[in-house]
């Protein structure tokens, strides 16, 4: 979760560069900053603190700070609380060896002891500082650098990607990834490393994905990589190789910027539109869809894995393939292993992560593999390790998302995946190619109605609010109970406020008891369960505060007493629903965060890319 960027250039100081990067990198979730700047001439400087960005900027002199290569850090805290000295980058006991680390070693407490054992003074409680002492210790064997690094990390156990200084090799920055993300950046005045695209678009949108197992240094004018072989050993990757992996990616830096929004979320619930168009127009004649839904249509077993807001959309592609007569299987990722038994050779596992990094979908799409399944990886992020483990990658288009709450993503994702599900209708032979042409056409209105929902939705979301405190429910049934899921973790992971989201038919089984005068209920009514309207007045019998929120054009007979919000029509068409109900609920949270005096870009305890157990 943590944030990593290393720049070095031909000339000029790389500050600015890193300060903009790690503000690039603020939304992953952080409690520290750091920096380490190498100049030939003066040396090697570090900076870190506990703290945001904006204290840190506040408390140093970063102008005193020069050189052509730095790294930089933004730490969520796993070993050791967050504090000054916990804070990265680290060093060795000679103070040559600095690097930042995003990722947990779990052998850390075993070399520790050999360490201490060793000589080595540890001053942290962090497991990312026994790295950069388990590398001095292979230099001591008189091994070149890069055979001392090749040496460290074959000892290491767990997930790591580091960007390391050694003030031996002014130029230099060297790297290493293993199950955490990383990437280089080629750029025409210096080359650059990051764990995230948004940090490298100031030096440069030619890319190279890292793959795990990777690892070599940049400069520059250069770029080495290397690759860990079984037994210690390693090799370097031709040159050829190399250039041949080099993506050039679409976002520019303004597309990461608020651009006068007053948060990034709110920035990206009005970019929604337009994310679901790219998205659409992107994959609505892509071969890859098609074969995606031929292998659905094929499979054996089908299962549907993700995480958070990934998984609530995954529930909406279980829901129309049900639809087609396919059955599938969603599975939380982090509750993988309860499906292991049932894998094989004849398993489609469709794995769905924002960033292509999430450890627990990661887990679960390489275990699955062992078993033999085909993996049909769906990302919004070319050449992250979903897409290089994927047997076939499919991208949404939703361009970078800083905001830490999953918006324009959830919806981009939402479109891929209905048209994902059409295309395996069509293969089943449940769609003839005549009614596919008509869905998707319909779903071709999916970024109109988007648009109106938002707009719509805006001065609803303001009035309502103040409603959202305490404890609340958000039912659904049939598709509206699994856009109830995501509506709720919206509120819950940027109000603060609990809410439970639940099948409404499973009121009178138990939650119903928690309702008393006043109690908050939001019901979101599909037109797949008209029945809803009965739940509705079980609520409103117990003294609750009910909002149906429906389609305009959804007729229900609706009691009085029971407050009506109506988003924008979908023609009957449930393949629109997701895009008129959720923009509300995504308002809702937003007003209330703000409104409670919250950041809703960054969300306490949380983090945008979950890289770690």
């Amino acid at each position: 979760m943590c944030g990593i960027i290393g720049v070095t250039l031909d000339d000029g100081s790389v500050v600015p560069l890193l300060i903009e990067g790690l503000r690039r990198l603020e939304y992953r979730g952080y409690d520290s900053v750091g920096l380490a700047v190498l100049d030939g001439e003066k040396g090697l400087s570090i900076v870190k603190a506990a703290g945001d960005i904006d204290s840190f900027t506040r408390r140093f002199n970063l102008a005193r700070l020069r050189g052509p290569v730095g790294i930089g850090h933004t730490r969520w805290a796993t070993h050791g609380p967050p504090n000054d000295v916990n804070a990265h980058p680290h060093s060795d006991c000679t103070g040559s060896i600095v690097l930042v680390h995003n990722g947990v070693i779990r052998n850390y407490a075993s070399l520790g002891e050999y360490l201490r054992r060793r000589g080595h003074r540890v001053k942290s409680e962090t497991d990312t500082e026994l790295v950069a002492h388990l590398i001095e210790e292979e230099l001591s064997k008189g091994k070149s650098f890069i055979d001392a690094l090749a040496g460290a990390l074959s000892r290491l156990d767990g997930s790591y990607a580091l960007a390391i200084l050694y003030r031996g090799e002014p130029d230099r920055i060297y790297f290493a990834k293993m199950r955490s993300p990383l990437l280089l950046a080629v750029g025409d005045r210096g080359n650059a490393v990051a764990s995230d695209i948004t940090a490298l678009l100031e030096v440069s949108r030619r890319i190279i994905p890292l793959e795990d197992g990777e690892f070599g240094y940049i400069t520059p004018r250069s770029i080495a990589i290397y690759r860990l072989l079984p037994g210690g050993g390693h090799r370097q990757v031709p040159r050829e190789e190399v250039e041949a992996r080099v993506k050039h990616v679409e976002w520019t830096p303004e597309a990461a910027s608020r651009g006068g929004y007053p948060h990034f979320m709110i920035k990206e619930i009005y970019e929604q539109p337009q994310a679901v168009m790219e998205t659409y127009n992107g994959n609505i004649d892509d071969p890859r869809v098609a074969e995606a839904g031929l292998m659905i249509a094929g499979a054996g077993l089908t299962l549907i894995v993700a995480a958070g807001t990934s998984y609530h959309a995954g529930l909406v592609l279980s829901y129309h393939l049900a639809r087609y007569g396919i059955p599938s299987i969603p599975v939380v990722a982090s509750e993988f292993k309860q499906y292991k038994g049932i894998a094989g050779e004849d398993t489609v596992v469709v794995a769905v992560s924002q960033s292509g990094e999430t450890y627990d979908t990661l887990e679960a799409v390489r275990s699955f593999k062992e078993q033999g399944a085909r993996v049909v990886g769906v990302t919004n992020v070319l050449g992250s390790a979903l897409d290089r483990e994927s047997s076939l990658s499919l991208y949404t288009r939703a361009g970078p998302e800083i905001g830490v709450a999953a918006t324009k993503t959830y919806l981009a994702q939402v479109t891929l995946l209905s048209i994902l599900a059409v295309r395996a209708g069509q293969a089943r032979g449940a769609l003839g190619e005549g009614e596919a042409r008509g869905t998707l056409e319909v779903l071709a209105r999916a970024p109109d109605v988007t648009a109106r929902a938002v707009s719509s939705g805006e001065p609803a979301a303001r009035g309502h609010a103040s409603r959202v405190e305490g404890s609340m429910y958000i039912l659904g049934r049939g598709l509206g109970a699994h856009l109830a899921l995501e509506a709720a973790l919206k509120v819950k992971e940027i109000a603060y406020a609990h809410a439970e989201a639940y099948p409404a038919g499973e009121s009178k089984h138990g939650p119903i008891a928690l309702v008393e005068d006043g109690f908050p209920v939001y019901i979101v009514a599909t037109g797949d369960s008209p029945e809803v309207t009965g739940n509705a007045v079980e609520m409103k019998a117990r003294g609750a505060r009910v909002t149906l929120v429906k389609p305009a054009d959804l007729e229900l007979d609706v009691p009085a007493g029971i407050s009506v919000l109506n988003t924008p029509p979908v023609g009957g068409r449930s393949v629109l629903e997701p895009f008129s109900l959720i923009p509300f609920f995504q308002l809702l949270s937003y007003y209330a965060a703000v409104a409670r005096g919250y950041n809703p870009d960054k969300p306490r305890n949380l983090a945008k890319t979950v890289t770690v157990e």
